[in-house]
């Protein structure tokens, strides 16, 4: 997937106006992402991202354990948005993200964010 197919299926699923806000929200959940995994685990999604998307989620990870209420709160901020606004944001990215690496990667990710984070990688679609 190309960085700019990425950011128009974030920008449509999480029905921004704008190039720059799909950016925006993709970058805030990125970031909050890669504060919640730990070692490896951010460098690796990144390698399977587009140059452009993949810099917001690599380097080692922080291994932050916080609720996925805290996630979205962190989006939030980082995005400078309401929380409800910031779970639509971060679930169009979690999406995006699942149609753009292997199955494998993302079992990873699920593995090491848990259960509580069914809510953000676990839906299909954006109304989910």
């Amino acid at each position: 997937m190309k960085g700019d197919q990425f950011i128009a299926e974030v920008r449509n699923l999480a029905e921004l106006n704008t190039n720059e806000d799909a950016q925006e929200a993709t970058r805030a959940m990125l970031e909050t992402l890669r504060e919640r995994l730990a070692g490896n685990e951010p460098s690796d999604l990144a390698a399977q991202l587009p140059p452009e998307i993949a810099l917001y989620v690599e380097g080692d990870g922080d291994r932050e354990a916080f609720s996925v209420q805290e996630f979205y709160e962190r989006v939030g901020q980082k995005e400078g948005i309401e929380s409800e606004e910031a779970v639509k944001h971060a679930r169009a990215v979690a999406t995006v993200l699942q149609t753009a690496v292997t199955g494998g990667a993302l079992e990873d990710v699920r593995s090491q964010l848990g259960n509580d984070y069914k809510d953000l990688f676990g839906q299909t679609g954006a109304s989910a």
